[in-house]
């Protein structure tokens, strides 16, 4: 389980072991052995190689960060990379090894958090709909627990009386850890960050959110935005194997502080995912999201655009 003891015990390098298995043995012999992959990066150039960056990318399946990191570590002149990734994936303890060695963060959710200290309490998985009923408690949907759903009032008593402001204490400090290991990363160990900013997979590209606006203008680390085009249809499973085809990153512009994103620098230092940074602040962040949204649109094919003009 992906809890602030997990976190904590999470150490990032600058040349991660795990990548380069990854790369050497696996990746290389499925793209030029078992599969012909052909991968393509559109305007490299955009990318600095004499500084980190945080690279905002569509997520459309589950490994479409794979070839982008196969590519840079195969032409041998750009860091090595971090990626944030769902707690979920930390569920099976051996793959939960292989992500540490190949140097991931894991940014764990609220619902996340409710699921995994449901099971280890009742030592099963949490039914949807008392998920659903649990999540609408903690979110704060209800002014008064006597409004509380039977059967999560139910779950949250047998919990403890403090489970509400537990889970709420408990992510924020994990989002602590988060924030330092991606401040680390670029500021101290070489590395670029890959976040995928929709938080979630899916073939148009979806809405943004705000985590990486908030590293950004934290750390004013450039945003190099990514657009993935074609690798759903070479990773089309849960296995992390690719069939023969074309995938092809576009780079976009880097967006920085000191040009596009220089009307929304925040002087002030302030903490990363903090509750009270988000409301100071909530416009510059959802501005500069959606600046890197269109920027990622703009890279995509057809087929992977959203229409930002919808009403």
């Amino acid at each position: 389980m992906v809890d602030l003891d997990y976190m904590e015990k999470i150490k990032l390098v600058s040349k991660p072991i795990g990548q380069q298995i990854v790369a050497a043995l696996l990746l290389h012999t499925n793209y030029r052995i078992f599969a012909h992959v052909d991968i393509r990066i559109e305007n490299i150039d955009r990318i600095p190689r004499d500084e980190n960056v945080i690279f905002a990318m569509n997520h459309t399946d589950r490994f479409n960060y794979w070839p982008f990191q196969y590519k840079l570590w195969s032409l041998k002149c750009f860091p090595y990379t971090t990626v944030w990734v769902k707690g979920k994936y930390y569920r099976n303890a051996l793959l939960a090894k292989g992500l540490d060695l190949c140097n991931l963060i894991p940014v764990p959710s609220k619902g996340y958090l409710i699921e995994e200290f449901y099971k280890k309490k009742f030592k099963k998985r949490l039914d949807g709909n008392l998920y659903r009923a649990i999540k609408d408690v903690i979110d704060g949907k209800y002014e008064k627990i006597e409004q509380y759903p039977k059967a999560a009032l139910e779950v949250i008593i047998a919990m403890g009386d403090q489970f509400v402001e537990f889970i709420h204490t408990h992510y924020a400090l994990i989002m602590e850890r988060v924030a330092e290991l991606s401040r680390k990363a670029l500021c101290e160990q070489n590395l670029n960050l890959i976040i995928f900013p929709e938080g979630t997979r899916g073939t148009v590209l979806g809405e943004g959110r705000t985590g990486l606006a908030q590293v950004a203008l934290a750390t004013e680390k450039k945003i190099v935005p990514v657009g993935c085009n074609n690798s759903d249809a070479l990773y089309t499973g849960s296995l992390p194997f690719a069939k023969s085809g074309v995938i092809t990153y576009r780079i976009g512009e880097p967006l920085s502080l000191d040009n596009q994103l220089k009307e929304f620098r925040i002087e002030e230092k302030f903490t990363l995912f903090s509750k009270e940074s988000q409301q100071k602040y909530k416009k510059q962040f959802e501005q500069v999201t959606g600046i890197v949204m269109e920027s990622i649109n703009r890279l995509l094919d057809e087929k992977y655009r959203r229409a930002f003009n919808e009403t």
